[in-house]
């Protein structure tokens, strides 16, 4: 049985596992590592450590289709839809630009829900907390090592962690990147932002007619979002959970900086736009260093093959756009690569 590894448990990473898990004919062993300790990347959702049932998205906030994909991915949002991961989006968002044809939905249980969804349907072995450090070549395999623990042979590895990241892998695979792939590589380039997560006690009141709002006269602040009012939870049991994303030159500017202070600094401007906020419970500072991609790999639709046999491939929005859709068309183009080798 072949031993298939895909490093990343996000968006591209979980699909990839499920359409392999769904389209080969032949059994794999399929594994799924990440470098965190839970699953979604971008679109991951935390939970207030005083109640578990209050979450917030701290990545994606919704997910809009525009009447291309809606027909071209129709078969993801259908099974989506029809299992009540995803839901239309009927919030007022305050400044959301809308596109013709556009449709916007939000996950009920926050975002990262897409991501679990998708990694239960594949039945891959996922384990968290795997920084990969090297991976090299082993008698016709690929010999993957990290930070803690044996290192392990798998006959097709697929990377979908940030570009950065695959560049700074040692061992082979800096010799069996091809200088023209290091270079479309090397251009892929992303914003960064922080993301601030608030817990409010159950019964809290914040009085504001949205459920986000996208704010344009602000340094620091560009979104903010009660999660509970956008995804249309109301509950006495549960206090509502808000989330503020900077603008990315606040995030270049502090990228570097303690987390403490940034939020202290996300605090002080959260307090002009919407004064008087009550304390919140818990809060959950995210540092995006590869938020959005602000470049992608030239000529290298969806997935980028490293080497042929044994198999290497890259995939992720770094090779599309920074959206659910660029994710997925990725995660195809994986396959498709893939074909011949499985």
């Amino acid at each position: 049985m072949a031993r298939v590894l895909i490093v990343g448990a996000g968006l591209t990473g979980s699909v990839c596992a499920a359409l392999l898990r769904k389209e080969t004919a032949r059994p794999l062993h399929l594994v799924v590592w990440d470098k965190a300790g839970d699953s979604g990347g971008r679109m991951t959702t935390a939970c207030s450590p005083q109640n578990p049932q209050s979450t917030v998205d701290l990545g994606a906030q919704y997910i809009t289709c525009t009447p291309h994909y809606a027909k071209k991915h129709q078969s993801f949002y259908d099974e989506l839809l029809a299992h009540g991961i995803l839901k239309p989006l009927t919030s007022p968002i305050e400044g959301m630009v809308m596109k013709e044809g556009d449709c916007n939905f939000v996950a009920p249980q926050g975002v990262s829900s897409i991501i679990k969804h998708y990694l239960k349907e594949s039945g891959a072995d996922i384990c968290f907390r795997q920084c990969v450090t090297q991976i090299n070549l082993r008698n016709d395999k690929w010999e993957v090592s990290k930070e803690t623990g044996s290192p392990e042979q798998f006959d097709i590895v697929v990377l979908t962690m940030p570009v950065p990241q695959i560049l700074q892998l040692q061992g082979d695979i800096a010799n069996v990147i091809s200088e023209c792939q290091r270079q479309q590589l090397q251009s892929v380039s992303y914003s960064s932002r922080y993301a601030l997560g608030l817990f409010y006690e159950a019964g809290t009141k914040i009085d504001v007619p949205w459920a986000g709002q996208y704010i344009t006269s602000n340094p620091c602040i560009r979104f903010i979002s009660i999660d509970n009012k956008k995804r249309n939870i109301v509950s006495s049991e549960i206090g509502p959970s808000l989330v503020i994303h900077t603008t990315v030159p606040f995030g270049v500017t502090y990228l570097e900086h303690r987390t403490e202070d940034v939020q202290e600094l996300i605090f002080q401007q959260l307090e002009t736009i919407l004064p008087g906020l009550p304390q919140p419970v818990a809060t959950k500072c995210q540092k995006w260093r590869h938020s959005q991609v602000t470049n992608a790999a030239a000529n290298s639709p969806g997935q980028m093959t490293l080497h042929l046999k044994p198999c290497l491939v890259c995939g992720g929005d770094g090779f599309t756009h920074s959206n659910f859709d660029g994710c997925i068309a990725s995660a195809l183009c994986v396959l498709e690569a893939l074909k011949d080798h499985i």
